[in-house]
């Protein structure tokens, strides 16, 4: 029994540890990132963490880099209309932007002046690049932008309207927070399981159920990365001094300002709904995403009810004009 509790220890350190190298990676994705420097800010030997994160998060360190580079890059092309090829390109820590646009049509299957036209194309091949090669998931770039570019109609447009006129920017304190990553990204059974076991452990240290603070931490779009490889994490907000040990972790929502904008609809459309307040209200408001993730703060139970309600918070910052 102690040899089994020992190599559970070990095995949610392993992953703690890896979750640290992840977070490192993704703070520096736009500079030189040496397999060393991840090695030292996850605690594994230079010599050996290769084979480790390999073995748990089922890339190698550079795949794992250059395809959230790819995915960075494709957000800004689309969501930065401002910055020009050879500036997404510079951002994001290219040699020079020919290097650039090889390495994004070999992953994509299409280049980045092909992403950019805002207008039904056809003729593209959504399998054609590494993202379907490697990891089974077509690339449609339509998928990207807002249905009046589109036509797709997911939204009435006059209840997008109105969900824009009611989106406020608020200023809030920090929140601490306790949290779980879901094993495989956005896979529903995944979030829905993580969910159960953090609510599990809610219960087990005190904190009723019904007075739980729901929160869903999602860094990825779902459009250009794989489900499985999307990061979600499921969080409940703690007492700044409530103890939290693996597989939790414990974290805080920063202090800053907030766009908050309200949902309640089929979950399945989130993701089209995060396209169109990215390409239609961001652009009129006067601010820029800052660099956190977006918060759900979850209002109802989905499973029960059948569509989700909730509180989408973005942090932002004023927009800064060159």
């Amino acid at each position: 029994m102690e040899l089994t509790n020992n190599k559970h220890k070990t095995q949610l350190e392993y992953f703690r540890r890896i979750n640290k190298a992840l977070k490192f990676i993704d703070e520096n994705l736009d500079q030189a990132i040496q397999l060393d420097d991840v090695a030292v800010a996850s605690h594994f030997s230079s010599y050996h963490f290769h084979r480790i994160f390999h073995a748990l998060v089922g890339e190698t360190v550079n795949e794992y880099v250059l395809r959230k580079r790819m995915e960075r890059a494709a957000n800004r092309l689309v969501y930065k209309p401002i910055l020009s090829i050879t500036e997404v390109s510079v951002a994001g820590g290219f040699s020079s932007s020919a290097n650039f646009s090889k390495a994004f049509k070999l992953y994509f299957g299409v280049s980045p002046s092909v992403l950019r036209k805002r207008n039904v194309n056809n003729n593209i091949d959504s399998k054609a690049g590494k993202l379907y090669s490697k990891y089974g998931k077509s690339f449609n770039p339509e998928d990207l932008y807002s249905q009046f570019v589109t036509q797709s109609g997911v939204f009435p447009p006059n209840k997008l309207e109105k969900l824009f006129m009611k989106i406020s920017v608020e200023t809030y304190k920090e929140k601490p927070i306790a949290f779980l990553t879901s094993p495989k990204g956005y896979d529903l059974n995944s979030v829905y399981a993580t969910w159960d076991k953090i609510t599990q452990w809610a219960s087990n240290i005190g904190i009723d159920s019904n007075h739980l603070v729901r929160y869903g931490l999602c860094y990825d779009n779902p459009v250009i990365t794989p489900e499985d490889k999307c990061r979600y994490e499921a969080a409940i907000e703690v007492n700044s001094d409530t103890d939290v040990v693996a597989p939790y972790e414990k974290s805080v929502i920063p202090a800053g300002q907030y766009a908050v904008a309200y949902y309640k609809d089929d979950a399945e459309k989130i993701s089209h709904f995060m396209t169109e307040l990215c390409s239609q209200w961001f652009p009129d408001s006067g601010y820029e995403p800052d660099d956190y993730p977006p918060v759900f703060n979850y209002l109802n139970d989905s499973r029960k009810e059948g569509y989700v309600e909730m509180n989408i918070y973005f942090k932002v910052k004023k927009l800064k004009i060159n």
